[in-house]
Order: structure tokens, then sequence, then C-alpha cells
């Protein structure tokens, strides 16, 4: 089956395109320089034209911070670009699947948000995407939603590769510790979408609907980057440990608010598909050998042409 993957730049669209044909998918993937999601026109003659029989949509306005200043921007993206393409899969007569965010929460809460708590986003990042979610919902039954938190991958930017930048720079550091949530990997994210998928295409239907996906076990900022370095030092991705020092939300403000709890309840996930979540433990020690490899690549590509 031909699947549709717009935001096929991002964190996760890489990945989704990198790993379809594992599943016995052909991915089409569309970058925002193929694919204008907000121009209707283009989105219903792209599908016409490519007929897939399903359609991935990890396209999204993630710029937290400057969201609050191009808002504009981030609801042309975030919620007319996935009521877009609601409305052209409905017209196909094809299913939609979309990740959402954390976002869409105040961060208030102190136990693990399920898919029934109430929303209340904080910014207009958060705000955007909960609207993107209700044009989806409104436009097409079809759909399966898919919110997650702090994604981080090989591809792409993200927390991980800051903080071994950072690592590599600095004796010292410091991290907000006053925040909590669950770091996902892009390429979980890719495969539980792709087996959705693979289902999808075997059985003709899913349990649609909204759904919390996410690593297993919550942390802050600051555990995180603390293994992040160990386990880069361990790996010989990093000569010593910097000192991570921590501060809290307020030592180190922002233009857009961040949730304080952004811990997910994935239960109805796994009880509906009987896909198992990640510790992020494991999965950020894969993508650190991914991205020790792609280093090491490089150095031995660097050598190569230097001897020519």
């Amino acid at each position: 089956m031909r699947i549709l993957v717009c935001g096929a730049g991002g964190q996760v669209g890489h990945e989704l395109v990198d790993r379809a044909e594992q599943y016995g998918l052909e991915a089409l993937g569309m970058t925002r320089e193929h694919l204008d999601i907000t121009n209707a026109d283009q989105v219903a003659g792209l599908v016409s034209r490519l007929k897939p029989g399903l359609i991935i949509n990890a396209a999204a306005y993630t710029h937290v911070d400057n969201a609050e200043t191009h808002s504009q921007q981030a609801y042309a993206v975030n919620r007319d670009g996935a009521g877009t393409l609601a409305e052209a899969a409905r017209h196909a007569g094809i299913p939609l699947l979309h990740i959402s965010t954390d976002y869409v929460f105040s961060g208030e809460a102190r136990a693990p948000y399920r898919e029934v708590d109430s929303v209340a986003p904080t910014g207009v990042y958060g705000a955007s995407k909960l609207a993107g979610e209700a044009a989806i919902q409104d436009a097409l039954d079809e759909h399966l939603i898919l919110r997650t938190s702090w994604v981080y991958g090989a591809h792409g930017h993200n927390f991980v590769k800051t903080m071994l930048r950072l690592g590599r720079q600095r004796d010292s550091l410091s991290v907000v510790a006053d925040q909590f949530g669950c770091p996902t990997q892009a390429g979980s994210i890719a495969d539980v979408l792709l087996q959705l998928a693979q289902r999808y295409a075997k059985e003709g239907s899913l349990a649609w609907g909204l759904y919390h996906y996410s690593g297993r076990s919550a942390c802050t900022w600051f555990d995180f980057a603390v293994e992040i370095f160990r386990q880069a030092e361990a790996k010989g991705m990093l000569l010593r440990q910097p000192q991570v020092s921590s501060i809290s939300t307020a030592q180190y403000p922002t233009p857009a608010r961040r949730p304080q709890w952004s811990v997910l309840d994935c239960s109805k996930f796994e009880s509906a598909f009987g896909i198992g979540i990640h510790d992020w433990h494991e999965d950020l020690s894969v993508v650190l050998d991914a991205l020790a490899d792609a280093e090491a690549a490089v150095t031995v590509s660097a050598a190569q042409h230097s001897q020519v």
C-alpha cells in the first residue's frame, strides 16, 4: 500500500520514509518544499494523482517560542493544514494518521494525562495543535490522532543533539529540573504508525480515535541530560561528562510557557492495539549509537577525501 507522508523533512517524517519498506509499505514522502498542506487545491490534486491508501501527517509548526509571535503561521499549519488533509482524505475515502502533542494540556496535573482529561493549552503552539485535532475530528471519521511528547532522534534538531553539542563545548551547564515528561524516540513513533498502517492495509480498519503514545517512565529535563551524558561517555562520544546543575523554570524564562507536567498515560493505546511502549533509556541508547555511526562515517569520508 502507498502511504502519503507529510512533513517528511522532520524528525518523525524522516523515520517514516526511511522505515516504511520494512513494513511492506511504499512511502511517498513530502517535505514542505514538495507540498504546502495549507493549500487545499494542491493537497487535493496530489492525493488524486498519487492515490495513496492512507495519509500520515507528521508536518507541524513546532517552533514553540516563535509561535507566540507568529500565531497566524502556526494556526495555518497546525490547524488549517491538518483540516485540509482530513478533507482530502475524506474525499478520497482514505484514513488519516496524525501526530499531536502533550502541549494541549496545562501541565498542572500530577497524574499521567489520559485522553479524556480536560485540555487547556498555555501557548499558541498547543492551542493550534488542539485546533488541528478538532479540525480532523470534524472532517473525518477514519482518523487516528497520536499525542506524544519530548520527541528526539538521530535526525533533525532536538534536546539530545543539543546536549551532546554543549557537552563537548562546556565543562558545566544548567538544565531545568522542575518540568516532567517522557522522552519519545522519533523512530519508535514512526514504527507504531507504520505498524498501524500495515494493519489497516491488511484488515481495512483500525480502532479510530485519539490516543497517547510516549516513552516509558517520567523524568525531568535535568534527568534526561544526565543520562544522555552518562551514556555518551560510556559509548566514547564524550571524553568526560560535564557538570550538570539543576535550575527551575523561573530561572530559565522562555517566550512560551512550558507545561511542568507532560506525562502521558498510554494504556489506552497499548490495550487497543497490543503494542507496547519503549523505555526511553533503551531508545536513547539506540539513537546515540546511530549518531556515533553517522559521526564515524563523516570522519572516514573526510579522511578519504584528504588523501585524494
